[in-house]
């Protein structure tokens, strides 16, 4: 051995024994582990969006007091009917609900009292605003919440099946009567159920009520089956055009998948054409279709106006519209943020969701 690489290697040695005898060396950020570092990168990702979403709630809160401002009419004339009324009643309707305040101190009110959960009192109804979104509430989600289900369920199904089969006659059609559905507006498709369904055409009589939740007069089992026969147009209306939607990205996810090298090991293992679909494809193709799903949950809390409108269904859309009919300020400012906040939220979640669905995104 050389002299020259003597002393390098007793100074190496000198640096391994000074290490042994001075013990581990101190934690620092240089020590995190990549399993640290993963979860301080998504840390700051959901506060990203958590914030994101508060500033929304924010914007959707100022957006919605002066958005119905600007909906001509006068409320406390509306409220009135048309009667006779006195200046002076005018004058003690409008101090009453706060209308004669300054538009500065209507909306700096407004803003405080909704942090709280305190939206004002109905001008329509002369009940708390919180009281009718909650009676109301329940309807909504019985009727969004089945059509839900089962649009979801019947879309990814026959959307990974029409996929696989790209190209086939079953695709072909399920295609294009989704793609007819969902250009269809859903009142009109509500109307025309109404028509053919309910009132009946020539010879075929009408099968099922033309509105409204429950007959009234049923209790018990019955009223649920009476319930469950006033539910079957509005939530096939809402079936025929979301359940689309649903198809068309399920379909598509899953052909850019079907070129994917994976499912040609699974093939190459010997594993079944419907289990390469099923236990493979299928579960990687779900990932835009997750960030979906939460929009829809978003949308059905907040309702399907039109179909709740042309149903005469007793829900949170009915009630949106009748309270834009007087115009009943406090009540409109309430729904509007309401299914705003709905869908803004379940957006938040799909975006903080995903990151653990696809370890990719967040970092």
């Amino acid at each position: 051995m050389s002299t020259e690489s003597t002393p390098a290697l007793r100074q190496g040695a000198a640096g391994v024994e000074s290490t042994e005898s001075d013990g581990p060396a101190p934690a620092g950020p240089s020590a995190r582990g990549p399993r640290s570092r993963t979860t301080a990168a998504y840390a700051r990702y959901a506060a990203g969006k958590l914030a994101g979403a508060a500033v929304s709630l924010f914007a959707v809160l100022v957006t919605s007091f002066f958005l119905f401002r600007l909906i001509p009419g006068d409320p406390v004339k509306q409220m009135t009917g048309g009667r006779q009324v006195s200046t002076e009643q005018i004058a003690s309707m409008r101090r009453e609900f706060g209308l004669d305040l300054p538009l500065w101190q209507q909306f700096t009110q407004y803003c405080g009292k909704a942090l709280t959960g305190d939206f004002g009192t109905s001008y329509q109804f002369r009940a708390p605003v919180i009281d009718k979104i909650t009676e109301a509430l329940p309807a909504t989600l019985l009727l969004t919440g089945t059509a839900f289900a089962i649009y979801t369920l019947l879309g990814i199904w026959l959307g990974a099946r029409s996929a696989w089969r790209n190209g086939s006659a079953g695709d072909r059609a399920n295609t294009a009567f989704a793609l007819t559905l969902y250009s269809v507006p859903s009142f009109w498709l509500g109307l025309l159920l109404i028509i053919t369904l309910s009132v009946g055409i020539g010879p075929v009589p009408g099968l099922f009520p033309t509105g409204g939740m429950e007959s009234g007069n049923t209790e018990g089992f019955d009223r649920v089956l009476d319930i469950a026969h006033h539910m079957v147009l509005p939530v096939l209306t809402l079936v025929a055009v979301e359940y689309a939607r649903t198809l068309l990205v399920m379909r598509s996810s899953l052909l850019d998948e079907m070129g994917s090298d994976y499912l040609t090991t699974a093939r190459a293992k010997g594993l079944r054409d419907d289990l390469v679909r099923r236990r493979h494809a299928v579960p990687n193709a779900m990932l835009p279709t997750v960030t979906l799903l939460f929009v829809n949950l978003g949308t059905t809390v907040a309702g399907a106006i039109l179909v709740e409108t042309v149903f005469s269904w007793p829900g949170l859309g009915g009630l949106f519209y009748q309270a834009l009919s007087v115009p009943d300020l406090p009540l409109v400012q309430a729904l509007f943020f309401v299914f705003a906040a709905a869908v803004i939220l379940m957006n938040t979640l799909a975006d903080v969701i995903y990151p653990l669905l696809d370890p990719r995104v967040g970092r």
